[in-house]
């Protein structure tokens, strides 16, 4: 079976994180990892053109096959959940516009995966980043997330295609 190449993606309204690793078997390699920005003094459809815009050049310049996002914590503040939500409604489809499938992954499990504590701070999540992917360049925490994403997905891709399998089985 060929490297699968996966986009781990880490919504932020400011700040999208990317990146890509390659996975082969349990061999993980780095590809690339950043972050997509928008200017605060934008509108909002401004600002979540700018992520569309840029996570589209991310697909193109790297050819994944797979993404997983993360999902997002609720927000004490009702506006900034929305706001945050509008990013990951864009997180969500871009890829699915360039015909990836999207999984989704909630903060726990990608900390619990990647550290082996479902708690962990965003400095020991970069460390394991880094473990991991040594020849990862994560300058910031918001590409960090986004490859910490893109772990967890290679780690656990195996059992969703075993348990979609398994549901098309039952319904067929």
């Amino acid at each position: 079976m060929p490297a699968v190449r996966i986009l781990g993606i880490d919504p932020g309204l400011r700040h999208t994180g990317w990146g890509v690793i390659e996975a082969d078997g349990s061999r993980l390699a780095f590809v690339a990892c950043g972050a997509v920005h928008s200017e605060t003094g934008q509108s909002l459809a401004e600002r979540l053109r700018a992520l569309h815009d840029g996570l589209a050049a991310v697909i193109a310049a790297h050819l994944p096959h797979e993404a997983a996002v993360e999902e997002t914590f609720v927000n004490r503040d009702p506006q900034s959940a929305l706001k945050l939500g509008h990013a990951r409604g864009i997180a969500l489809v871009v890829p699915a516009l360039a015909g990836l499938d999207v999984s989704e992954y909630s903060a726990n499990l990608v900390k619990k995966t990647v550290v082996g504590a479902g708690h962990a701070e965003k400095a020991q999540v970069a460390m394991m980043v880094k473990v991991l992917l040594p020849r990862s360049e994560a300058l910031g925490a918001d590409a960090a997330d986004a490859l910490a994403v893109a772990i967890c997905h290679a780690q656990h891709r195996g059992a969703r295609a075993m348990a979609r399998k398994l549901a098309d089985r039952i319904i067929s």
